[in-house]
């Protein structure tokens, strides 16, 4: 399992489960293709060419390739965006017209560099229009009607466009799709949007935030989205065929090269783990209102990409990567590995929780505060707010991010896109809540700063063997054990229990 940056082995029980995920589709030869046949043939509402007049202006909103992990080289949504920008272009809306909003909600603003990945460099080269980062603190941003109690306000570049149109991945309920909508609005919306799953969209509010936005916008010009269905990623060299095909995995623990990676220092073996060779392609992409082509793209790669679990577990081990959930790439802190463990892996569910209430997760990572300066400051200023509290003390910590909130100069820093928002960490921690709701303990298996654990609420232990010990003994009867291994987290649909 992937334990940090380390790869550590995990005895598991007989009956174990060992969850990976299902192989990768077949994917998509021509991505640019592929998107430009939904702009001209939507699921539902009016083609591309029957929104748009000749000379209009054309907002693209983009998401910044963060999600999902692990990343590759080569980036699908590179293609979609080109591919939408040309057929702008054919049916009459110059590049000289067209805005690129770069919709990167509390995370740190993106950079000249994350900007040049967004898009194929030749791309680069010959795009004239207009690219705008998205401020969540703008002075200039617009109110919206919205219909609901909260001001929503969001970038101009989305009221003062005659044609919105949106590419984006559908990887859930919050990412992608509508909820780009929110990421190009103001901190409090983006702070707002909460997701008891990542898969349903019943008990989202982020998502009924996307959508309250997505109609009041449609009110003022015409909408149309483009969501890809990416398939999980294909490795090559020594990892070829992991974590898919169970040789693989029987193949890198006799690796001989396995415990020289392990003596490696953890900068070189986090580089070592980037470079291996890895491709991600699509499987489908759709088009229509952004809402109804998301929805339709995250059912399709639910079902691709899924696996099913009979009945909850009692006890889930989660290897959790040594790199941030947000770019830049950086190496995680606690906080960030609880977000990516808690936040991530285990709201991607449908129909049930996937462990028993009161049941524990193991999480395997190493947990040492180290916040990488100036992006991750803000976490760091969050671990000496509650310092002394209890995190789950909801009255203290939303006391404390009231205060980040006013913190002129973590927000100068987000402003410049030296840092993330200062409530960015404050989101990540409500993002875990739901897991935490259900969860009875929470063990952090080769923990090396054991105050970061406590001040989480989490408990700390040496070993993998000893957290196993830890959750098996309070558990009542025999317990179920799952192990999942490592990114890329999958959907799991659970059966009740």
């Amino acid at each position: 399992m992937l334990a940090g940056s380390r790869l550590a082995l995990a005895t598991a029980p007989d009956d174990a489960l060992v969850l990976t995920p299902p192989p990768p589709r077949p994917h998509v030869a021509d991505v640019g293709a592929a998107v430009r046949d939904a702009l001209r043939f939507p699921l539902s509402g009016e083609p591309l060419e029957a929104l748009v007049s000749r000379g209009a202006r054309a907002t693209i909103v983009v998401e910044p390739a963060a999600l999902p992990l692990p990343a590759t080289p080569l980036e699908p949504r590179q293609a979609a965006v080109a591919a939408t920008v040309d057929e702008l272009a054919r049916v009459g809306i110059p590049v000289e017209r067209q805005t690129i909003l770069v919709a990167g909600g509390l995370a740190r603003r993106a950079s000249r560099r994350e900007l040049e990945a967004l898009v194929t460099p030749g791309f680069a080269r010959r795009f004239r229009g207009r690219v705008d980062v998205h401020d969540v603190e703008s002075d200039e941003l617009v109110a919206l009607p919205t219909g609901s109690a909260r001001e929503v306000r969001v970038n101009r570049a989305l009221v003062e466009a005659d044609v919105v149109v949106t590419v984006s991945a559908a990887e859930s309920v919050i990412h992608g799709g509508p909820g780009m909508f929110v990421a190009a609005a103001d901190a409090a919306t983006c702070r707002a949007a909460s997701a008891f799953s990542l898969l349903e969209t019943a008990a989202s509010q982020g998502w009924q935030l996307g959508i309250a936005i997505e109609r009041a916008l449609a009110r003022r010009a015409p909408l149309l989205g483009a969501s890809l269905v990416l398939t999980l990623p294909r490795f090559s060299g020594v990892l070829q065929g992991f974590p898919y095909e169970p040789d693989s995995v029987e193949r890198v623990v006799r690796s001989p090269l396995r415990p020289l990676f392990g003596l490696l220092p953890g900068g070189l073996r986090q580089r070592v783990l980037r470079s291996v060779p890895a491709s991600r392609g699509i499987s489908a992409a759709f088009a229509g209102p952004p809402s109804v082509a998301h929805a339709e793209a995250l059912l399709r790669g639910t079902e691709e990409r899924a696996r099913a679990l009979a009945a909850p577990v009692d006890i889930v081990c989660v290897g959790v990567p040594i790199v941030t959930p947000y770019l830049p790439r950086e190496r995680s802190n606690p906080l960030l590995a609880a977000f990516h463990a808690l936040g991530i892996a285990l709201r991607l569910w449908r129909d049930s929780f996937p462990v028993v209430d009161g049941g524990a997760a193991i999480l395997m990572h190493p947990f040492d505060r180290r916040f990488p300066n100036p992006t991750q400051a803000p976490y760091r200023d969050f671990f000496r707010a509650i310092r002394g509290l209890a995190a789950n003390d909801l009255a203290l910590v939303r006391a404390a991010e009231l205060e980040a909130a006013r913190d002129e100069r973590a927000l100068d820093a987000y402003r410049s896109g030296r840092a993330h928002h200062p409530l960015l960490p404050y989101a990540d921690w409500t993002s875990c809540g739901p897991a935490l709701a259900r969860l009875g303990s929470v063990l952090i298996a080769g923990c090396r700063d054991h105050d970061a654990a406590r001040a989480l609420g989490f408990v700390p232990t040496h070993g993998f063997g000893a957290a196993l010990q830890m959750a098996q003994a309070r558990a009542e009867t025999t317990p179920r054990i799952a192990f999942l291994v490592a990114p890329p987290y999958f959907p799991l649909v659970v059966g009740s229990q």
